[in-house]
């Protein structure tokens, strides 16, 4: 494979979806041509024993997953094992095919390292990702599935959309996420709220016993999501995701008008409402820290603070891929400085 260094100023020569298209073409001929990408999974994917840990029924061979947004429509999963990542979370996705929002929809701050991006679940819907997922699962590493509803839904609708989904894909990932945190479907957020929760999971849990977890947004207040998120935990969510994109602007020096946040501008923001919920919520149920990591370091911190598994998405589009072998192999080194023989020991130990 040609060195990231070599591609990126060429990449960013180009619009930033045109880019993410070039990218998602080369990993998706890891479908065709695995043999070409095994040399790749053996220098990258790193599996130390140290890293291991079962969660949801499955073996996490390492806690960085990639997050939802980039293989939307789960023609990658091969291409994205192969750059190292422990797992993968598919989606978003919705019953019916989408286009999404008008392009342009995608920006870079590149001073910021960050991405703003305001794709609106453009995606294949429901039955072309089932045909797809049941070529794949169940796969090597474990595969989320990211479900949202569609954007013509009505809210008082939506309840149908998201079990319309469980029902559709229970079966062929080793765990759902609840996306009611993009900013980027008008009114999805204000679904961020009891009523809804207690209904969704009431009837979810009636469809399915695979793990649900939710997704929550970054911009409420520690408090809002730690009753947000308690909630969700005594109605039956398996765990938290936190967070998602953010819409606040005065982060990035020259923000467009639409759109969430993602990137280095969101690590504050985002740790500190996982935190919150951790501080809340650790032992309880399991959690996923999402939201500016782009080091081995940051990654420790999410982990002492609770994290049972972080992901990453936009430090890929300015560190490259190789960022997620030296964030496992640096984890590896940072468990040995502190005495721990497993990760497992080194989650939530900034709790205790």
């Amino acid at each position: 494979m040609i060195a990231y260094d070599t591609l990126k100023p060429w990449l960013f020569k180009l619009q930033p979806e045109t880019a993410h298209h070039v990218v998602a073409t080369l990993l998706r001929s890891a479908n065709v041509y695995p043999a070409a990408f095994n040399g790749w999974i053996e220098k990258h994917f790193v599996a130390d024993e140290m890293l291991n840990q079962e969660l949801f029924g499955r073996i996490f061979l390492n806690p960085v997953g990639l997050g939802a947004g980039f293989d939307k429509n789960a023609t990658m999963i091969r291409g994205i094992q192969a750059l190292g990542f422990g797992f993968t979370e598919i989606g978003t996705m919705t019953p019916q095919p989408q286009p999404g929002n008008p392009k342009p929809r995608m920006f870079r701050h590149v001073e910021e390292e960050t991405l703003q991006n305001a794709m609106g679940f453009n995606n294949d819907g429901m039955y072309k990702v089932q045909q797809r997922l049941k070529t794949r699962y169940p796969f090597t590493t474990p595969i989320g599935v990211n479900i949202g509803k569609n954007k013509t839904t009505d809210e008082r609708d939506a309840i149908r959309d998201y079990t319309q989904l469980i029902r559709g894909l229970h079966m062929l990932g080793d765990y759902l996420v609840i996306n009611i945190s993009s900013p980027n479907t008008p009114g999805l957020r204000d679904l961020q709220n009891e009523a809804f929760i207690s209904n969704l999971f009431a009837e979810a849990k009636a469809i399915t016993d695979k793990p649900i977890l939710l997704k929550i947004a970054p911009d409420m207040t520690a408090q809002q999501a730690v009753d947000l998120t308690s909630l969700a935990v005594e109605k039956g969510a398996d765990g938290i995701i936190a967070t998602n994109t953010t819409v606040d602007y005065s982060l990035v020096a020259h923000p467009e008008s639409v759109g969430g946040l993602s990137g280095k501008v969101l690590k504050t923001k985002s740790f500190e409402i996982f935190d919150a919920v951790a501080k809340a919520l650790y032992g309880k149920t399991v959690l996923v820290s999402v939201g500016g990591i782009d080091s081995a370091e940051e990654a420790y911190r999410r982990i002492r603070a609770g994290a049972s598994l972080v992901q990453v998405y936009s430090a890929l589009v300015f560190k490259g891929p190789e960022l997620i072998g030296d964030i496992n192999r640096e984890l590896v080194a940072l468990l040995q400085r502190d005495g721990f023989a497993k990760i497992a020991q080194a989650i939530g130990a900034d709790r205790t």
